[in-house]
């Protein structure tokens, strides 16, 4: 049980580090590298080939190609976003959508970005991305912080694409469902989830409040405009028009809808999210970099010199990433996941049992990072439980996928968190700090919630 107990000590490494030094990408070498010494037999003689293990555990992450279009893919956002800054496209497109009358006040400014992170409910990447470029210069203009933009964008992408679930999580999760034996059709018991998946519910309601009512609370409420450090965001760029942002980003999102249907072979849920990102935002860097040849303003050598001084703009953020998806194989490894879920144990009263779900789910994913491996522990221990004690197939499955998003969302060793601090330029450590309180509170009401469901209906 000792050992047992170890396993959690990785992830309280991780979170530990970041508060005491606020320096995440130490944090993460240290936490891959505590897990590496638990996995050796002897832990004091085991340090140097702990050292060695780190190293490889790190490497190992390219072996898997869907991680390294996801590096690659991230390295290729930082010269897209220089490509439309440098173009003037977004400086002509934030005057344009304010002498319309589409954004005139920080409301509007909020609403605006919250509708397009609901509408690209394809791929949560893809959302965060879409509306974090378009709303930058927008939040900017309204001396809005870029935590507040990071905030809006990482809780509306990950909370509607596990509503709406026409996307590759969707065909994961089935699956997963397909495995089992079930009286209730997988994909019925899937879309059944949407009314019950509280956790994603209750967070888009508190997104949407603090727009509307411009009320936020914690360190949110006295954020500033903290962006990366050694950005070139400030230098001034002339206007130009808007087309030089607007059809990047529409190439962008037709893009990933087009290479959903192709990798999916003519299902849009079938299609891989990893490869069609990728290749969405190539296809967009390709038509920028094409676009501002063809204007005469820059040469061919002045927009490569852009595009890799984009890139190393975001090359921290890409080291968190990899960092990230190397603690989540070696945690992995350890066991950590499968020894938080079994924390739920097997005695627990019928009502205690789908909230102490979406409580192992948050616990799983704040400290591993991953919703998808929370989702590849938890269904194979919750669709047995509905087998045997007759418990309702969508709410316990919701409960799982609530409590996934949580720590996807929010968690400082999150994969998908870093990509959103990419998206809106946001300090990372801002973001999470600014983010965690909402992601507590919603998680609170929600464990609430499936509480009282569960004695009103078990």
């Amino acid at each position: 049980m000792t050992a047992q107990w170890l396993s959690v000590l990785p992830p309280i490494v991780a979170i530990a580090v970041v508060l005491w030094q606020r320096e995440v990408i130490l944090a993460l070498l240290l936490s891959i590298f505590t897990s590496e010494i638990l996995q050796q037999a002897s832990m004091l003689k085991g340090i140097p080939m702990a050292g060695l293990s780190t190293l490889e555990a790190i490497i190992s992450v390219l072996e898997d190609k869907d991680n390294a279009r996801i590096l690659i893919f991230s390295l290729m956002i930082g010269a897209l976003l220089a490509y439309i800054r440098q173009s003037g496209g977004v400086t002509a497109m934030v005057s344009s959508i304010i002498k319309r009358g589409i954004a005139r006040n920080p409301r509007q400014a909020g609403l605006l970005t919250t509708g397009v992170g609901v509408a690209v409910f394809i791929e949560s990447n893809l959302s965060v991305l879409t509306a974090g470029i378009l709303s930058r210069g927008i939040f900017d203009r309204f001396g809005l912080s870029r935590a507040k933009l990071a905030y809006i964008i990482d809780s509306t992408s990950a909370p509607i694409c596990i509503l709406i679930l026409l996307n590759a999580w969707g065909a994961y999760i089935l699956a997963l469902l397909g495995s089992y034996e079930l009286e209730t059709n997988a994909a019925q018991i899937l879309w059944g989830t949407l009314p019950l998946n509280f956790y994603a519910l209750v967070t888009l309601v508190i997104v949407v409040f603090s727009v509307w009512t411009g009320r936020y609370f914690g360190p949110m409420a006295t954020s500033k405009t903290i962006k990366h450090e050694d950005s070139a965001e400030d230098l001034p760029v002339d206007a130009t028009h808007p087309v030089y942002m607007l059809v990047p980003l529409m190439v962008m999102v037709a893009g990933m809808i087009a290479f959903m249907i192709w990798t999916g072979n003519g299902v849009l849920a079938n299609g891989s999210g990893s490869r069609s990102v990728l290749y969405s935002v190539s296809l967009a860097c390709l038509v920028a970099y094409v676009m501002m040849l063809m204007s005469g303003n820059f040469t061919h050598i002045k927009l490569v010199k852009i595009g890799f001084e984009g890139m190393g703009e975001l090359l921290p953020l890409v080291t968190i990433v990899l960092f990230s998806l190397a603690l989540g194989a070696s945690l992995k490894e350890l066991g950590t996941g499968i020894f938080i879920a079994g924390l739920v144990g097997e005695f627990l009263p019928v009502y205690l049992i789908v909230p102490m779900m979406f409580l192992a789910g948050a616990l799983i994913s704040f400290s591993t990072g991953t919703s998808w491996g929370t989702f590849a522990i938890l269904i194979p221990i919750g669709v047995p439980l509905i087998q045997t004690l007759g418990l309702p197939p969508s709410l316990v499955l919701a409960a799982i996928l609530g409590g996934g998003i949580f720590g996807d969302h929010c968690s400082p060793i999150s994969d998908t968190t870093a990509v959103s601090a990419i998206a809106s330029g946001c300090d990372l450590l801002e973001h999470v700090r600014t983010q965690l309180p909402y992601a507590l509170v919603a998680g609170a009401i929600t464990l609430l919630m499936y509480f009282v469901v569960s004695i009103i209906y078990l």
